[in-house]
């Protein structure tokens, strides 16, 4: 057993003594943490996508900022800026809040393409410029962007490019009753005991990192994946007629490195060393369903991302 991996369990637990029920995105946003992937969330209000967040960050002990996109909002309202000192007759630097651990991008599809550039630049180079000068961030990095999938008046939808920087997209979903009853009896209750622990440490997400990047990958595995990934970009390859008509778009090679590093996440969760076909299928949807782009005929006969991915897998064979 992993000398880390029942902290990780703590982790779940500690997190579940505020918020119910989504262990899904609890488990895919540590996946992010450890393999330093960001991650983009799909869902309607009052999810509790924000406090899962922020309850993660405090179990984790990490610094965390949230910031609303809003239409008016500057690129130097993220990274930072200038500013004039009259008493020192010098220009200093005033560092945004991207200067932190976890960075919780609210509705990031409410800001025009400027604010969102520069926020994907920092995901992807893990600095930023103000001025002549270059700030490397702190690690661990981690964006959690999150967008509304109901309004769309007002918005700045992602480009697809840009989709692509995100290690994953989840879609979030409603509690079930149980759940729902939970959640109502927990905050209505004005006495609720919300305090909670702090259960690792940088050190331990840095121990928890090597351990995850160990895990090993055999090469019928590596070549199961570039299948998958393949089949994507020409469904034909593989029997699927069909889902050839529907894609105008497979996914890039991101999502190659991406399904590897969340395979390897995924098996240390569970206490495994190596990684399995089902550990690559079990991730398989939320790295793939933002790389994937459809075309109008699919959406016209109401043929979504999901379908297309479980058709490959379907299809797909691995070839010990």
């Amino acid at each position: 057993m992993s000398k880390n991996y029942n902290k990780i369990q703590n982790v779940f637990e500690e997190v579940g003594k505020i918020v119910v029920g989504q262990n899904y995105m609890v488990r895919r946003l540590m996946m992010g943490l450890f393999t330093q992937g960001h991650i983009l969330l799909e869902g309607v209000p009052g999810l509790a996508k924000t406090l899962t967040i922020n309850t993660l960050a405090n179990v984790l002990k990490l610094d965390f900022k949230r910031i609303q996109f809003t239409p008016d909002l500057l690129p130097s309202d993220v990274i930072g800026t200038m500013i004039y000192n009259q008493k020192k007759t010098a220009f200093e630097i005033k560092k945004g809040p991207i200067f932190s651990n976890i960075i919780l991008a609210d509705e990031i599809n409410r800001s025009p393409a400027k604010v969102q550039s520069a926020l994907l630049e920092s995901m992807q180079e893990k600095q930023v410029t103000i001025g002549d000068n270059t700030y490397k961030l702190d690690e661990p990095f981690l964006v959690l962007a999150t967008q509304n999938p109901i309004d769309q008046e007002g918005t700045y939808p992602l480009p697809e490019a840009q989709k692509d920087r995100f290690m994953m997209k989840l879609n979030v979903s409603y509690p079930s009753k149980q759940e729902e009853l939970k959640i109502m009896r927990r905050m209505t209750d004005l006495n609720f005991n919300n305090k909670i622990k702090t259960i690792l440490t940088k050190k331990d997400i840095t121990s928890i990192k090597n351990e995850i990047n160990n895990v090993s990958v055999s090469e019928s595995i590596e070549k199961y994946l570039i299948e998958i990934v393949f089949a994507t970009r020409n469904p034909k390859s593989i029997g699927l007629e069909d889902a050839a008509n529907y894609i105008s778009f497979g996914a890039s090679p991101r999502a190659s490195i991406n399904l590897v590093l969340a395979s390897k996440a995924n098996a240390f969760f569970q206490n495994r060393d190596y990684v399995t076909p089902e550990d690559v299928k079990e991730i398989a949807y939320d790295v793939l369903n933002h790389r994937i782009i459809l075309n109008y005929e699919a959406e016209a006969e109401g043929i979504n991302t999901r379908e297309i991915v479980t058709s490959i897998l379907n299809k797909i064979e691995i070839n010990n």
